[in-house]
């Protein structure tokens, strides 16, 4: 940072295209320390976890003083100095702190987003908040306190001073500010020294500074009056001039005898060669020498995370994923053209077609592998939103969160995060109890939520899980029958539960800005379902609720199996494929409505004929279906009738939906080998068909 800035300085050099990256990593320090915030234990802080808070802030802090945000740098360096505090162990954490320092997180959010938009509004105030942080900061002070006050403590309106003044007085003019003299040097460029006036110019608290003669031209001489630390001066002028460049001193303590700065022992004019301009000696525990070991660790531990990673827009990989799916239908292209080849004759094409085949998919997975990301993501939404929601009812409630390592495709990721919101929302809302109702039930009056993934077969299932009170089940056929639905005291438990889907249905009784309008539960089942997923409810009173997300992993490229109906082909999710055989007439029994039933080894499954299903014309009247293959979906299982199976191979899922329309039992559209268009069987809705 400090040497794009010294470029910038000489040669008017434009930072505005290092703004994305910063965007970016400041995004991800608030992220860290917003988790970091609620995991904190106030009873027993440690010193790594204070730590590391701290960080971020001053990461941002830094980054947005370097490209001139002063808003987000005034206020993560008020958030700076609290945290500074705290780890030094000077007062003791509470949770009005933490309340604060996340209040802050969300503030400095909107205004990163109104400078990387380039908003011309006005911006929110943040002086509330200052004034907070400051009252924080200063309400533990030790009786003796070793080191000066927190730059939050008693903010310092910036002043104009004359571009020439004399030295500043010995004491300072203010209570709790410092008259310090600051010597910067050897530079290269005198605009070093000016971005480091211009500092205290646009960072309102800070402080005032002034020129003071200095005899040597590469040599600049300042006074300054501030409450920060020493610390926090070095860190703010680090990017603009090395910390060795910078000595400290305050104002008028005359140097330790034998002893000077030491940073510059053959520069002419050192200090002590002129009784004038004698600004003292560095102890032994500067902050220079203290904080550089930090610094070279850090600087260690970046490289080595910039070198591991690579930030590639999300369009990038969208096109490289298309560009992998059409590799893939040309590959199957060739290979069904390559197979009424002599293998004796075109011995080396051939082999040459099946490395492809190969590589294309080794390829294929690999780039996939780039689009999938950790449930953790986004199961760290939900800490912050659960503690506000949870404080705003007056409940406790906490969160387990299990298979933060699944992995599912981004484009589901952006989409499932809002449904899951709403679950977890409701969980609270509706499931857990108030904390005096779970003691006279004989619970804990900490609730549990639990967020948990895992993979099953070729899908992924996301779970949201409370330890409430559960679904009512006379309140909701209450509810039901006085909205005119149309119920009985003889459906099953989860006929009923399939109740709260209904549009504008809600069993609360009171709206309130956290749930009770009758909208959320049917968007969450139509989100889910447009993403070919599936969404269950079970429940015990007294004891709780389980919603199950199912979901496929990708929805980009898959392995499927064709089968042919009549001069059709259709496309299979091979994940749920379970068997296939050829059908005894004997064995197949026709019931009650004209429906089939099929025996496989001893148990009856429901008979789908492809052929009515989709109206299938036969031109070949003496050919019939005598193939079955038994699909899965949900543990439930159906017997599909087919013609004959044509064989498995990777598929490119193109959505029929957006180019054409939603078609019922049909989940999308494929590219054969030959050219022409398969579609992708939607299994979930052909076992709901079978079991309706």
């Amino acid at each position: 940072m400090a040497d794009i800035h010294q470029e910038g300085a000489g040669a008017d050099f434009d930072l505005s295209q290092f703004y994305q990256i910063f965007f970016e990593e400041a995004a991800e320090n608030l992220d860290q320390m917003e988790h970091m915030l609620l995991d904190l234990d106030l009873q027993e802080a440690n010193d790594e976890e204070l730590n590391g808070i701290f960080r971020c802030a001053h990461s941002i802090k830094g980054g947005a003083a370097t490209f001139g945000f002063a808003d987000v740098a005034e206020l993560t360096h008020q958030m700076e100095s609290l945290l500074d505090r705290l780890r030094r162990h000077e007062i003791q954490p509470i949770p009005q702190m933490v309340d604060v320092l996340l209040e802050s997180a969300d503030i400095s959010r909107v205004l990163l987003a109104r400078h990387q938009s380039g908003a011309q509004d006005e911006p929110p105030s943040t002086a509330d908040l200052v004034r907070r942080i400051s009252e924080l900061a200063s309400g533990q002070v030790p009786a003796e306190p070793v080191k000066p006050a927190a730059p939050a403590a008693t903010p310092a309106p910036v002043q104009p001073q004359p571009a020439e003044a004399a030295p500043a007085p010995a004491a300072p003019a203010r209570p709790g500010m410092r008259a310090l003299q600051i010597r910067i040097g050897p530079i290269e460029r005198l605009e070093q020294a000016d971005a480091i006036k211009e500092l205290f110019r646009d960072i309102a608290g800070l402080g005032t500074i002034t020129d003071l003669p200095s005899s040597e031209p590469n040599m600049r001489l300042f006074a300054v009056e501030t409450s920060s630390t020493d610390n926090d001066l070095l860190d703010l002028f680090a990017f603009h001039v090395a910390k060795e460049q910078v000595q400290i001193h305050e104002n008028g303590a005359p140097p330790a005898q034998g002893e000077s700065f030491g940073f510059f022992p053959d520069a002419p004019g050192a200090p002590g060669s002129k009784p004038g301009n004698a600004l003292g000696a560095i102890e032994p525990t500067s902050p220079v020498t203290r904080i550089a070991p930090k610094v070279e660790s850090k600087g260690g531990s970046q490289a080595q995370m910039e070198s591991n990673t690579i930030r590639v827009s999300v369009s990038k990989v969208d096109q490289l994923i298309n560009l992998v799916g059409e590799l893939v239908i040309t590959q199957a292209m060739l290979a069904q053209n390559s197979l009424g080849l002599d293998p004796a004759t075109y011995q080396q094409l051939i082999s040459g077609l099946a490395d492809l085949d190969r590589n294309t998919r080794d390829l294929q997975e690999s780039v996939m592998s780039i689009r999938m990301i950790p449930m953790s993501i986004v199961f760290s939404r939900f800490p912050r939103m659960l503690r506000d929601v949870a404080n705003k009812l007056g409940k406790k409630v906490e969160l387990v969160t299990l298979g933060e390592a699944t992995e599912l495709d981004k484009g589901l990721v952006e989409k499932i995060t809002d449904p899951l919101t709403h679950l977890v929302r409701n969980s609270v809302d509706h499931g857990i109890e108030m904390p005096q109702d779970r003691l006279a039930a004989g619970k804990s009056e900490h609730g549990t939520i639990t967020l948990s993934a895992s993979h099953q077969g070729g899908s992924i299932v996301i779970e949201v899980r409370d330890d409430g009170r559960g679904l009512s089940r006379e309140k909701i056929l209450k509810k039901a029958r006085e909205r005119g639905l149309d119920v009985s005291d003889q459906m099953s438990d989860q006929d009923v539960w399939q109740i709260i889907f209904a549009p504008g249905f809600s069993t609360a009784d009171t709206v309130t800005d956290v749930s009770g309008r009758g909208v959320g539960m049917d968007v969450v089942k139509r989100n889910i379902a447009s993403l070919n997923g599936t969404v269950e409810i079970d429940s015990s009173e007294g004891y709780g609720t389980r919603v199950s997300v199912r979901l496929p992993l990708t929805l980009a490229i898959m392995d499927g199996m064709s089968v042919g109906v009549g001069d059709e082909v259709y496309i299979l999710p091979l994940s749920s494929v379970v068997e296939s055989f050829q059908v005894n007439p004997d064995d197949v029994n026709t019931v009650a409505q004209g429906s089939q039933l099929v025996r496989v080894r001893e148990e009856y499954m429901p008979v789908i004929a492809l052929e009515k299903v989709f109206e299938v014309p036969r031109f070949d009247m003496d050919k019939s279906s005598t193939i079955m293959v038994v699909v899965e979906e949900d543990g439930n299982r159906v017997a599909l009738l087919v013609d004959e199976l044509l064989g498995q191979h990777q598929v490119v899922v193109k959505n029929l939906e957006s180019n054409y329309r939603k078609v019922p039992n049909v989940s999308g559209a494929t590219i054969l080998g030959d050219g022409r268009v398969a579609l992708i069987l939607d299994i979930g809705g052909l076992v709901r068909r079978a079991r309706h």
